[in-house]
């Protein structure tokens, strides 16, 4: 039974490509990353092309931006000369994969021209004193951002998994927790 054959299978894969569009992810590449997710077996490009619908040169497109992210890696099945893909199944794995990837190509970029522009500013005088105050602080922030996400990353899954556990209740381990922050 293909797997897009199941209702409740299928129902995922189509919510997964709807929300991918929302996450800035193409339809048919989360689409195809579901299907690999829910597969019990390494598929190759033309079971995917099969079983989605999707154009070959869609799903090879696909494929390789999955495989840029790290959630889905090419395979060797005995016997077949073709390639075969399977997709990351430890959630924990897939998201900091995912978080990794997305911080590469958005905050670091963001980060980077943020410095550039704090830097112009700190040294022109003739800058507007808001757009100086505020692009400084965006930069402190983001980087202060970046930070705590390679700390957090550096955490053992044991740890992170108790840490989201524990939701808001981690507040209570630091002075002052559980008050409102200062907004600015």
């Amino acid at each position: 039974m293909r797997i897009v054959d199941h209702p409740d299978a299928k129902a995922f894969i189509l919510h997964w490509g709807e929300m991918g569009t929302q996450w800035g992810v193409n339809r048919s590449v989360a689409q195809l990353h579901a299907l690999l997710y829910l597969s019990d077996r390494p598929l190759h490009a033309e079971e995917i092309v099969d079983q989605l619908g999707l154009a070959r040169s869609n799903v090879s497109t696909g494929v390789r931006e999955l495989q840029g992210y790290g959630i889905v890696r090419r395979v060797h099945v005995e016997g077949d000369r073709r390639d075969h893909f399977v997709a990351e199944t430890d959630l924990w794995d897939m998201l900091m994969k995912i978080a990794a990837e997305r911080k590469r190509r958005e905050i670091d970029p963001t980060l980077r021209l943020l410095e550039e522009l704090a830097g112009r500013l700190k040294d022109d005088p003739t800058s507007p004193a808001q757009v100086r105050e505020r692009v400084t602080r965006m930069h402190e922030f983001i980087g202060t951002l970046g930070n705590w996400y390679e700390q957090v990353r550096k955490l053992p899954k044991p740890t992170l998994i108790t840490l989201m556990k524990l939701g808001a209740k981690v507040a209570r381990f630091i002075p002052g927790g559980g008050k409102e922050p200062p907004q600015g």
